[in-house]
């Protein structure tokens, strides 16, 4: 935006007074217009005394702001009577000089209806109020009163004239409220015509015998504003208007993780766990535990020195300590340390936009960084789906900005309602956890699926979710020849196959050792084979030694018999020579 921009941006805006009343001022994009009159209307009963009495008290005590609240119907005791309840001591601030309370009593049978009737003395004594205590805020409460003896419209709109036009000469921020009209009319003088700067409904409806009161400004010149209607509450703390929900998706998301509590859990979800600040689903049918997992949930918070807020619609704080001790579980440690805190209530205390509203009040109060919510589809019974849906969009939305992990449980049952329920709901989230039963062998164990986790890479399997004395846990699920097996059925199997490697254990054993015997009959027949033909072989050397030793002698004696002969022709034919 270049610097034109932004002067010509500043130039147009409008000046404003801040209310002080919470989600108000978020609504209006920064509170009323400055130096202008405001309307407030309504039927008796909503809430308009009220809001524009907190404006005043809200001005004197956050902004310095000094207020005249001039009232034509209930005393200034009374008033300030009314208001003790919410921790707004009016006598204090009067005494301070910061506040003016003026009743003005108006009798009908002091009214004259002449051409010289006028609001002057009205006037001398609203200046005077003003400037006794610098006042720059004024709340004028009903006009009704002032002019419920007058019918001669002419006459009552030229006095309204000037009575705006002496707040606007003034230079106060005033607010003038106004019972509402029959038929269309907003009011029954037709005073948004004349306040035509910033005009507020305020309606309280009963549906299905559950009241809700909710606001909507009708116009507001000059300014953009929220244009939808907003619920309000009115408790010990004044008033709070809730603000639907961003008009744009633009709110930071956290790359970091939060674990479940269940290490099995977080090792589905990529062995981190959740998204900080997303928004969690775990459903199932009753007795799956999930009321387990939220606790287990909110108790890893907890031991991480975090804060978490859970909203109990089913049980009461002190059932949930109690049964989670069962399952390894102390909540009341954190509850001591003021780390974990319970809000528990019936869905129809308040409507849906209460309840919201409560939970806006207190979750900004606590500032945690984990909610729970425990059981959503509870609020069913205090609206329809697509109302509780609605509701939790705002919620959502809401968690979303402030960057708070929320957990949501809900009841899954073979209804159309709870179906949509779940399929509503689960649009919304971030990760979806189901819990369901899984029945065979005449038993019933529970299986975990991750049906959807944004943002993540995580398990598609089935788990077999177990509960016992030492906690939660996830383990693998055993495919057998007929299927996915959980619980003794699993076991029984495991068995089985035991059995079954230990006889092809003892069977490979038998083998080994007929292999053995057989090699150790057969070493032994080759041995034997082995020395006959030593034997054979002996004997046949034998008789070739023996006929070879037979030709030797016969050559030997041969020889010698060749020598001996002669030797004796030898001696004749000497003995005959010398003869």
């Amino acid at each position: 935006m270049t610097n034109f921009h932004k002067q010509q941006h500043s130039f147009i805006q409008l000046p404003k007074t801040p209310t002080g009343i919470t989600g108000l001022d978020e609504i209006t994009g920064g509170g009323l217009p400055k130096g202008r009159p405001s309307l407030i209307c309504g039927e008796a009963g909503c809430g308009k005394t009220l809001m524009s009495l907190e404006f005043i008290i809200r001005g004197a005590t956050q902004f310095n702001e000094p207020g005249v609240f001039m009232a034509f119907e209930e005393k200034a005791e009374e008033l300030t009577q009314n208001v003790a309840s919410l921790g707004f001591d009016l006598n204090k601030l009067q005494h301070d000089k910061l506040v003016k309370l003026d009743h003005v009593h108006i009798d009908r049978s002091e009214i004259e209806e002449t051409g010289e009737y006028d609001l002057e003395g009205l006037f001398i004594r609203m200046g005077y109020a003003i400037d006794s205590i610098g006042a720059k805020r004024v709340v004028l409460d009903t006009l009704e009163n002032l002019f419920s003896g007058l019918s001669d419209t002419a006459i009552l709109r030229a006095e309204l004239r000037r009575l705006f036009n002496f707040l606007k000469e003034k230079g106060v921020t005033a607010i003038i409220t106004g019972e509402k009209g029959e038929g269309g009319s907003l009011t029954r003088q037709g005073l948004e015509e004349y306040v035509s700067d910033c005009v507020i409904l305020l309606d309280h409806r009963v549906i299905n015998q559950i009241s809700t009161r909710r606001l909507r400004v009708v116009k507001y010149r000059g300014s953009q504003h929220g244009t939808n209607e907003y619920p309000f509450l009115i408790d010990e703390e004044g008033i709070s208007v809730l603000p639907v929900t961003s008009l744009k998706l633009e709110k930071e998301v956290s790359s970091s993780r939060v674990s479940s509590g269940i290490p099995a859990l977080d090792d589905m979800l990529g062995g981190k766990g959740f998204f900080k600040g997303s928004s969690v689903l775990v459903s199932g049918t009753a007795g799956t535990g999930k009321t387990s997992i939220a606790a287990y949930f909110a108790n890893e918070t907890c031991n991480g020195g975090k804060k978490c807020l859970y909203f109990a619609f089913e049980e009461s704080p002190k059932q949930i300590v109690r049964n989670m001790k069962s399952i390894n579980v102390d909540l009341q440690k954190h509850i001591d340390k003021g780390v974990l805190q319970f809000f528990a209530s019936r869905p129809t205390l308040y409507g849906l936009e209460m309840h919201l509203v409560a939970m806006y009040k207190l979750i900004h109060k606590f500032k945690p960084d984990a909610v729970v919510l425990d059981p959503i589809t509870n609020l069913i019974t205090v609206g329809s789906v697509s109302e509780v849906k609605s509701m939790l969009v705002r919620l959502i939305d809401f968690l979303q900005e402030m960057q708070i992990t929320v957990m949501f449980t809900a009841l899954s049952l073979n209804t159309i309602v709870s179906e949509q329920t779940d399929e509503g709901v689960s649009s919304l989230v971030d990760a979806w956890l189901l819990v369901r039963d899984i029945e065979y062998n005449g038993e019933r164990n529970r299986g975990m699926y991750i049906m959807k986790s944004r943002g993540m890479k995580h398990s598609n399997q089935v788990r077999e979710f177990i509960i016992t004395d030492k906690g939660l846990d996830l383990v693998e699920v055993y495919l057998g020849p007929e299927g996915v097996l959980t619980g003794s059925a699993r076991e029984a199997q495991k068995l089985q196959e035991k059995t079954g490697v230990a006889l092809r254990d003892f069977a490979v054993s038998r083998k080994d050792k007929e292999i053995m015997r057989k090699r150790k009959m057969l070493e032994s027949k080759i041995s034997s084979l082995q020395a006959e033909f030593e034997s054979a072989e002996e004997e046949l050397n034998k008789i070739y030694l023996e006929e070879q030793l037979k030709q030797e002698i016969v050559e030997r004696n041969r020889a010698e018999m060749t020598n001996m002969r002669k030797g004796s022709i030898d001696a004749e034919n000497k003995i005959r020579s010398k003869k």
